[in-house]
């Protein structure tokens, strides 16, 4: 399924036929390139999923694309938002103010979002040193905040996620800015509406339901345009690369992101005949068997991780990551990218905990933890 990717340059609003739209948003300094912002058409006004990056240069194309398509952005009823991360809600801010309407998402992101807005800049260097610390990570490492389960200051909205070779993912190893020219984006604004599994959204004439598919964020959601046979799919299922399957910090024990991701995949493995509406990449008409490739790619690589630490004495999360193959060499990731390859280390440790076939070992009050195999 794989087609090559097109830059930004090479991208133009679509009319995509049933009332839905498309319209690309870049995300300035990101090899991603940009976001697809779909409009759905109500007799009402349309109403976007997701908005973009909060940037000028992304507001410019998000208001002249619509305009391009015949909408115009002071009329739009409102935003539903596939997940928190900026690339995604940095602009529906920015559209409510334009036109007076609603912004939605899950309840689980609208709960982080409440979290990043209260929380500061010392108390997220805190928490970074503290969570490095006791994966055994390098001291001066950024990490991922608590607010974007993202290295700071790297891809806030690139969602990347280290590959193994097997196809690029939303990887560590594509780098956004570099530190010296990087801002930490303004935090998202807070939704008017909360929305649960099989919520339908506010969109007159149309059906378009809430499914619930955590993994890439707590909250992140699809939305199935049931009169249509099409789902947006956000970053959960994404047709030439994967999303970032982190956890954070580093060492919970009472969550297991990667689990809850694969369980997500298999909603979509059971929704046959139904279009993909992704928000990066392209259009792709078959939803279920890109879930199903993702799946496998995820089982692969924890069957590997089983058997890499069958090999190792008990060792850290940091070592974990350091082993595990990455699509550059651990020296080639600077210290952002090291930050994001520690949460995808730790969350599939975590699920190989929760299937019984790794451990945690006790360790001395304060000291890094460490893991080792169980028997399958």
């Amino acid at each position: 399924m794989r087609t090559r990717r097109r830059p930004y340059g090479a991208q133009r609003p679509m009319d995509l036929g049933g009332g839905v739209w498309s319209v690309p948003v870049p995300i300035p300094g990101n090899p991603l390139g940009y976001t697809l912002v779909y409009a759905v058409e109500s007799p009402s006004g349309p109403v976007l999923v997701d908005a973009g990056w909060n940037h000028e240069d992304a507001w410019l194309a998000l208001r002249d694309g619509l305009a391009a398509v015949g909408m115009d952005v002071r009329t739009v009823r409102g935003v539903v938002v596939t997940h928190h991360h900026p690339d995604h809600a940095g602009l529906a801010g920015r559209v409510r103010e334009e036109s007076g309407g609603w912004i939605a998402m899950h309840e689980a992101d609208a709960a982080l979002v409440r979290l990043i807005r209260g929380m500061d800049g010392a108390t997220q260097r805190a928490f970074q040193a503290e969570m490095i610390r006791r994966a055994g990570g390098e001291p001066d490492a950024p990490g991922p905040t608590p607010s974007t389960g993202r290295p700071a200051p790297a891809l806030d909205g690139a969602d990347s996620s280290p590959t193994d070779g097997t196809g690029p993912g939303k990887e560590p190893g594509a780098a956004g800015p570099e530190p010296d020219r990087w801002e930490r984006p303004d935090p998202p604004a807070a939704p008017d509406l909360e929305l649960r599994d099989g919520d339908l959204v506010d969109v007159p004439g149309r059906r378009l339901r809430t499914v619930w598919t955590p993994g890439h964020t707590p909250g992140h959601i699809c939305l199935h345009l049931e009169d249509a046979g099409r789902l947006f799919t956000g970053d959960h299922v994404l047709p030439g690369i994967t999303p970032h399957i982190g956890l954070y910090p580093y060492d919970r024990d009472d969550v297991d992101p990667l689990g809850d991701f694969l369980a997500s995949l298999d909603l979509v493995t059971g929704m046959p005949d139904v279009e993909a509406l992704p928000a990066h990449e392209w259009a792709f008409p078959d939803a279920a068997a890109r879930a199903a490739e993702i799946r496998d790619h995820h089982e692969q690589r924890l069957l590997r991780l089983h058997d890499l630490l069958a090999g190792l004495p008990a060792v850290t999360i940091w070592e974990v990551a350091e082993h595990m193959p990455w699509n550059r060499s651990w020296s080639d990731l600077g210290p952002q990218q090291r930050g994001m390859a520690a949460g995808e280390a730790a969350a599939h440790l975590r699920t190989l905990e929760a299937r019984g076939l790794a451990r945690r070992l006790p360790g001395a009050p304060g000291a890094p933890i460490r893991f080792t195999a169980s028997r399958r």
